[in-house]
Parts: C-alpha cells; structure tokens; sequence
C-alpha cells in the first residue's frame, strides 16, 4: 500500500502542479479555438491571464505557506536534555553531486546547517538522516548519500549519525527511522525540517506514536511583505508550487491516516 500510495501521488501531482496545470490549460484554450468553441477559449484564456498577472504582482505562494509556518514557533525554547536529532532529507541534489563529484544541495539547505550544528551542539545523542530519493524513476541516488559526504567534508564525526536511505516521502522518513531508531517513550527527540513542511511532519510523527519537539527552518514566507507588489512571476510561480504541493500533501495524508490531524500545531 505504501509503493501505490507513493505512485499515485507522483502521478496526480504531475497534473496537479500550478506550472504543469498552466501548461494543460493553455493547451485547452488553443484546442477550444481550434475546434471553434471560440468563446470559452476566451473566458479560459481571460481567467488564466487574470491568475498570472495576479502572481506576476504578488507572493500568492507565500499567502499559502505563511499559516503552515506560522503553526510551530521559530527558535523554540530546548529543554536541557536533548536524546535525539532527526532531519528530513529535502535539499540534497543526488544525481548532481554524483556528476560533479561536489556536495550539491538546493533549497532547503538550511535542514542540513541545523543539523550540523545540533551534531555540534549535543555530541552525546542519538543523530538521524533520513531521505533516499522521492524520484518515481531513479532510485540510485540517495539524499543520505549527499547527506553522508557533507558531514565528512565539514570535519564531522558521523560515528553518531544514523543513515536512513530507504524512505521516499515523508510518512516513509519517519517509520523507517523508527524502525531504526526504536526511540523510547519519554525522550527528546528534535526534529528538523523546513518550516512550511513542518506540520505534515509533526502530523505523521504523532500519529507513529513517536513525540517529537519541532525545530522549524527554512521558512519561505515574509510576514510583513504579503501584500507588498513585487514583479517577479517565476519566484512566486515557484512559491505557489512549494505551497499547493504541501496543502495538497496534508489532505492526503490526512484522509489516508497517515496523520494524526489535517493541520497539526504547537
């Protein structure tokens, strides 16, 4: 069940996406005018032009991704005891790093910062990565991979970190870890991943039965700026994309019982 729930996903999001979705409609417009339904190739071609123009002026993505980061307080106040640090894999680039033969990361990079200092921070827990790769085709790059060699090149002793390189979303991060791990109940187990993506997360966490204390970062929105024009399509076309997919991901989750709750908070 859990391979057909990962297919289906990456299926309907291929459908699903604000760019992919931008293609099939324009696509649509030109077919409704070919076959000479010229007036609803118009009312397409209206809304389409309207919804761009409204993303070319204003962050529509962060809209959508500032009540996902604002649902687990930034900077959280840690008790004293740490047992355990996990972060999910999300910005490692498997297939370029394997080419170039360099750590190659993107966004989300700050996951991989946090974690390191927290190695940094708390010599004596427990530490895990988890990602392998979310790709429906190629599985032979693994973001534990990436993940490994980094913490080599910054001089880090990884005798304490567990690789988890299995997983292929974010339901599979957390129940192999805990296969791994078997953390006990009582522990403190921090939890990093970016602040949109953290809810999703948590949700899952809880439902496994596994407590965690969430360490959001990464944080896309600019409280303060939503409502402030800034011309820049591409930046918030891909916001919005970050943003729809995560909403998408929640309702999912949660009506596959995946998730403790829909939106999981503090």
């Amino acid at each position: 069940m859990d391979s057909l729930f990962f297919w289906l996903s990456k299926l309907l999001w291929l459908l699903a996406a604000p760019d992919s979705l931008l293609v099939l409609l324009l696509t649509l417009s030109f077919l409704l005018l070919y076959f000479g339904a010229r007036r609803q190739s118009l009312y397409l071609l209206g809304s389409i032009s309207v919804l761009m123009v409204v993303t070319l002026l204003f962050p529509v993505g962060g809209w959508l991704l500032h009540p996902l980061e604002s649902r687990f307080a930034a900077n959280p106040k840690l008790p004293s005891q740490i047992d355990g640090v996990i972060v999910l894999a999300g910005s490692e680039l498997g297939p370029r790093s394997a080419i170039w033969r360099q750590t190659e990361l993107g966004e989300g990079s700050e996951r991989n910062w946090y974690f390191q200092k927290f190695i940094r921070d708390y010599p004596k827990a427990k530490h895990v990565f988890t990602g392998g790769s979310g790709s429906m085709l190629d599985q032979q790059y693994k973001g534990a991979t990436v993940a490994r060699n980094m913490l080599i090149e910054q001089g880090l002793d990884i005798s304490s970190v567990v690789f988890e390189e299995a997983s292929r979303n974010t339901y599979e991060n957390a129940k192999f870890s805990m296969q791994l791990i078997n953390p006990e109940q009582g522990q403190n187990w921090l939890l990093i991943t970016s602040a949109f993506h953290m809810p999703r997360s948590v949700g899952i966490f809880r439902q496994l039965g596994w407590q965690v204390i969430p360490f959001p970062v990464d944080h896309r929105s600019e409280p303060g700026r939503l409502l402030k024009p800034d011309a820049n399509f591409a930046e918030h076309l891909k916001q919005l994309t970050v943003a729809v997919r995560e909403w998408l991901g929640l309702v999912a989750y949660y009506l596959s019982g995946k998730t403790s709750e829909l939106l999981p908070g503090q």
